[in-house]
């Protein structure tokens, strides 16, 4: 029996670039089969021919044996090939079923929209994944997980045969991503082939059968999950091992840098205390919706504070806005790169020179002679992968993007940087360099302020973890010697005795 996805010789040629080169797979019906490979690798890029979304240059594929041609998207829809994007393509201001059945609304005699019909067929597909969801309510309302479904539910009313899910959990809490990964076997037992592509090594070896491997648009090679180990498939993504063991011990801790106390930003930051010495690396923990980001925000000034105290090196500061924060002395990198950090229209040495105008000008005159020298100088010192400081930044790969967002504020010479989700959507490789370019940081003097919901990462990066729940700061581990679960333990057990002493009062009302 031919395999439900066969690909031969796939290669595609973007302006100086060969985003995939001479690559070929096979995947079976009901198979889940994960693709791994770093920033750059081409992972997306084919996903995104099989869905229709890029031609391609060379190659063939085949689906259940037959040979296609030309794809766009309907074309590929009509063949049963689905795709969730990474940025997703629902639109916010349509119901759940409008997006479903977008252009292909089930109409009555007249040629008007049968409301009825599209609402309840938008139902029965949703229940096919086992969840519910109110086909009338607006994709606006619904969480990042409910619209992933949405969007598997738009592909599976195609009479789904191959789904692609392109880095499908990057916005989503455990629980969340455990009902996916429940959706997913499903689909899989039903006979769809999933390809799943991830940075998440953990999420591969948990969910999927195989995994192919790509390395700068080539084959890196193929391997059934059970049979290969996190060290193998990080050898064939990077071409050497990569480690995230903690730093060795022996760092200078020096002054209290950031004082933050009773700080409170409502509604989701309740009197949270924090406190980083120059040096030091604390990382903020906990689940997500615990009020982490917006605590850094409110220390920022880009958030309002309505209680509590920041202090600067024993100064006292009222952030207003971001740009008090930096006259301060803080950096700080956002958790979304491409919506708050980097301007993605213009080259790295406009984004670099961004916080430091002033040092970059001769007078009233921007001087392009300055911002060069100081953006090739921050491309060696953070080996940003580029061919020039005049490459836009919406052209590098995630990790380098990264990079650059960490150059912006780094030129700045910041006494505090706060880095929000430091290697959210970036690859190991990336990931490695970003610790190493933080440990280097705080060698220097620098104070970090670290949030991250990746919790081999925090145990890697911290000296000191302060956990956060329902908007508090509950509890603080040392770096050295913490577990995941005593971190989850401080997150969940607050969080529980809230839901706990809620329930209680709604008992009391009622």
């Amino acid at each position: 029996m031919a395999p439900r996805l066969e690909i031969n010789g796939l290669s595609k040629f973007f302006p100086g670039v060969r985003a995939l080169d001479d690559v070929s797979m096979n995947v079976e019906a009901g198979e889940i089969r994960a693709l791994l490979g770093e920033n750059g690798a081409g992972k997306s890029t084919l996903g995104k021919i099989v869905a229709g979304v890029y031609s391609r240059d060379q190659g063939t594929v085949l689906v259940d044996g037959a040979e296609i041609g030309t794809l766009d998207e309907k074309a590929a829809g009509d063949l049963g090939i689905g795709i969730v994007h990474q940025e997703g393509s629902l639109v916010p201001q349509l119901s759940v079923a409008e997006n479903i059945f977008a252009g292909r609304q089930p109409t009555q005699w007249l040629g008007q929209v049968n409301v009825r019909a599209m609402r309840e067929q938008a139902k029965a597909l949703i229940a096919q994944l086992g969840v519910a969801i109110d086909p009338a309510l607006k994709v606006s309302a619904l969480s990042p997980a409910q619209a992933q479904i949405v969007e598997i539910a738009k592909a599976l009313s195609r009479d789904l045969r191959i789904l692609i899910l392109d880095e499908p959990t990057a916005a989503l809490t455990l629980t969340e991503t455990e009902k996916l990964f429940d959706v997913v076997r499903r689909l899989a037992g039903n006979g769809v082939s999933v390809i799943y592509v991830s940075h998440r090594l953990a999420e591969i070896f948990a969910l999927c059968h195989s995994v192919t491997v790509l390395k700068d648009g080539r084959l890196a090679g193929t391997r059934k999950v059970a049979e290969t180990s996190t060290d193998e498939l990080i050898r064939l993504m990077v071409g050497r091992d990569v480690h995230f063991s903690r730093s060795p011990a022996g760092r200078k801790i020096g002054d209290v840098v950031l004082q933050a106390q009773n700080v409170d930003a409502p509604p989701l930051v309740r009197s949270a205390s924090i406190t980083v010495r120059a040096g030091e690396i604390v990382c903020l923990a906990g689940l997500i919706g615990s009020g982490r980001s917006e605590f850094c925000e409110a220390i920022f000034g880009a958030r309002r504070r309505h209680g509590g105290s920041v202090r600067i090196g024993g100064t006292a500061i009222d952030p207003k806005g971001p740009w008090d924060g930096k006259h301060a002395g803080i950096g700080m990198v956002p958790e979304d790169r491409k919506a708050a950090g980097l301007f993605l229209g213009m080259d790295i040495v406009n984004n670099v020179a961004a916080t430091v105008l002033s040092r970059v000008s001769s007078g009233a005159n921007f001087s392009n002679r300055k911002a060069e020298a100081l953006a090739r100088n921050f491309v060696d010192e953070l080996r940003i992968a580029t061919p020039s400081v005049h490459q836009i930044v919406g052209n590098l790969s995630g990790g380098n993007q990264q990079k650059v967002l960490l150059a912006k504020w780094l030129a700045m010479e910041p006494r505090l940087l706060i880095v929000d989700e430091p290697t959210r959507g970036v690859d190991v490789g990336a990931r490695s360099e970003i610790y190493r370019l933080l440990r280097a940081l705080a060698d220097k003097g620098v104070a970090l302020l670290v949030v991250s919901s990746d919790l081999p990462e925090v145990l890697a990066l911290a000296d000191r973890i302060v956990v956060m729940a329902e908007g508090r700061t509950v509890g603080e581990l040392p770096g050295d010697g913490a577990s995941e679960e005593q971190v989850l333990r401080l997150a969940t057990r607050y969080t529980a005795s809230v839901a706990e002493v809620r329930n209680q009062a709604d008992m009391a009302e009622a």
